[in-house]
């Protein structure tokens, strides 16, 4: 019997919230690290890429501790293997985000606007959209929701659990201190949910969260990144926006963004589906 299904809920529940204060501290310890290069004078986007390495390394050195010390079972219990990534989500990873968008700049009427396009803004929005909203913020938020919460609801109650209930927390963890609408509030919980439900399907798949940190991480870069941003109004922080002419609110996403839009929210259930396929073959390989 496995050493957390003899845990109290309790037990469970606190190691959960203690893993999501290691993503806090970290990320706040790092972009700390960030604020320091920079009155140092150091270049925002050289601060910018070296946030990057911080977070992740701090993050995952107190995760192990939390395993190692407190849990006492292998880190590779909790979806943190030696890394590798499989070909087949390295494939979804790109082709998620650019089906997304290349479906958008098609099928919807609109205009591009520049942003600032001064060499320094270009560096600055690329390498926090690559290293920190992308690399970082991707593998960090999975090894905390996929690997850690995940694995502790699996291993206590059972997979549905463990599947839904952090994806739901991680849908409403999008909406602190943005001040949205109820209906742009839902509509972020529900996409949030479906995503959360794609990673976790994706890591437990593969049993390593590095395989749905590729695909947070692609996304983020390439939906969230800052080179190209699509919505109903120009983004100031963006290098090239995409206006689209048709407002309706399932197809910009509200408030919050593509990300929460009914086209990105068909696609994660596209890969949800991949994703299954994949489960039912190797359930059949191994029968």
């Amino acid at each position: 019997m496995s050493r957390i299904t003899k845990t109290s809920s309790i037990k469970v529940i606190a190691l959960a919230v203690l893993s999501i204060a290691v993503l806090i501290v970290s990320q706040t310890i790092a972009i700390l690290i960030g604020e320091l290069l920079v009155s140092l004078k150091v270049p925002i986007y050289i601060a910018n890429i070296v946030i990057c390495p911080c977070y992740i390394a701090l993050s995952y050195i107190l995760l192990k501790i939390i395993v190692r010390k407190l849990i006492k079972l292998p880190l590779s219990d909790f979806g943190m293997p030696k890394f590798n990534l499989k070909i087949s989500y390295i494939a979804l990873a790109l082709l998620l985000p650019i089906s997304v968008i290349v479906f958008y700049l098609f099928a919807f009427k609109g205009s591009f606007i520049t942003g600032d396009n001064s060499t320094a803004n270009i560096l600055n929005t690329l390498s926090a959209g690559i290293a920190f909203i992308g690399i970082a913020a991707g593998f960090v938020e999975e090894m905390v929701f996929r690997g850690m919460i995940l694995n502790l609801l699996k291993k206590r109650w059972n997979t549905p659990i463990a599947v839904i209930l952090p994806s739901v927390i991680f849908g409403l963890l999008h909406l602190p201190g943005e001040g949205y609408g109820i209906i742009s509030s839902l509509l972020v919980i529900f996409a949030g949910t479906i995503v959360g439900i794609m990673f976790s399907l994706i890591a437990i798949e593969s049993g390593s969260v590095w395989n749905s940190g590729i695909v947070h991480a692609l996304w983020n870069i390439l939906i969230s990144g800052g080179g190209l941003t699509i919505g109903c109004e120009a983004n100031e922080y963006s290098i090239l926006s995409f206006v689209l002419d048709n407002k309706s609110f399932a197809f910009t996403g509200g408030e919050f963004g593509i990300d929460a839009s009914i086209i990105s929210v068909i696609a994660y259930l596209l890969v949800i589906l991949i994703t299954l396929y994949f489960m039912s073959v190797k359930r059949k390989r191994s029968s």
